[in-house]
């Protein structure tokens, strides 16, 4: 049975779920968090897309992207690559990281844009592992 195809989004914007395979930790140290960063920062650069809101929890990342003139599969295949072929030299081990493919909802409205940045923010919060949003490491509003 062939998969579904993506929904597209009438502005382009995505909320990604990326998650680790098997409930995998996908961030052991401070360092796994910053590099996942520095890859994200450069294919912002490259790929030229926007980046408002993002989480980064011990198995699984939430991003909410905007794609500009790279397409969205693009832009998520070379910051996973990336990042696993880093993590795989970095731990010694091979094979996948992340569970099947990146999970995507289409943002179409500025109301349901809202109600996604706020999830991702406040995802900590729900999961019990900070009291304040501020003081999570893993959370940022924006890369510029």
């Amino acid at each position: 049975m062939p998969r579904k195809a993506r929904q597209q989004s009438s502005l382009h914007i995505h909320h990604i779920i990326l998650r680790g395979i098997n409930q995998q930790i996908i961030f052991e140290d401070v360092y796994d968090y910053l590099e996942f960063i520095n890859i994200m920062k450069f294919y912002k650069q490259s790929c030229n897309f926007k980046l408002y809101a993002y989480c980064l929890m011990n198995n699984h990342v939430h991003l909410l992207l905007e794609e500009s003139t790279v397409p969205l599969d693009i832009i998520m295949k070379r910051i996973e690559v990336k990042f696993v072929r880093w993590y795989n030299c970095k731990y010694q081990r091979i094979g996948h990281l992340f569970q099947d493919r990146y999970k995507s909802e289409p943002v179409n409205d500025v109301e349901y844009f809202l109600t996604v940045f706020r999830y991702i923010h406040q995802n900590p919060l729900h999961a019990k592992l900070e009291r304040h949003w501020e003081s999570i490491p893993g959370v940022a509003t924006m890369i510029t």
